[in-house]
């Protein structure tokens, strides 16, 4: 399995890189949400999650979950937006938007493991 992890923070990418990999996934990091778009549009990857961010530069990820579900190509790819936004309202429009679920920073590696397992069904 193999995930984008789109995060502005260095430190966030390299925790979440390492969690998943004790899972067995390969994560392929993103600086921003354009990076993660990237990634996908250029097809040499076989992305199953991505892994969001809400705020970073260049684009943030509600932008990148509308690009998404807006291409035919990325809109069946299932989304789990991981930020420090933790109003409720925040939470209702990154699932409205097409995010599959939600993890507030900060989070634990089990945490992490958990919500990918309930995005991809497997829990």
């Amino acid at each position: 399995m193999k995930l984008i992890v789109a995060d502005d923070s260095r430190l966030v990418r390299g925790i979440v890189v390492k969690a998943v990999a004790s899972i067995g996934f390969e994560a392929v990091p993103a600086a921003n949400g354009r990076e993660a778009l990237n990634i996908l549009e250029a097809g040499d990857e076989n992305i199953n999650l991505v892994l969001l961010d809400w705020n970073m530069p260049v684009m943030n990820g509600i932008d990148v979950i509308k690009s998404m579900r807006a291409d035919d190509r990325f809109k069946k790819i299932p989304v789990l937006m991981v930020s420090t936004e933790s109003e409720d309202d925040r939470i209702n429009e990154a699932i409205s938007a097409g995010a599959q679920n939600y993890l507030t920073k900060p989070f634990t590696a089990d945490q992490l493991i958990d919500a990918i397992h309930q995005v991809l069904g497997r829990k």
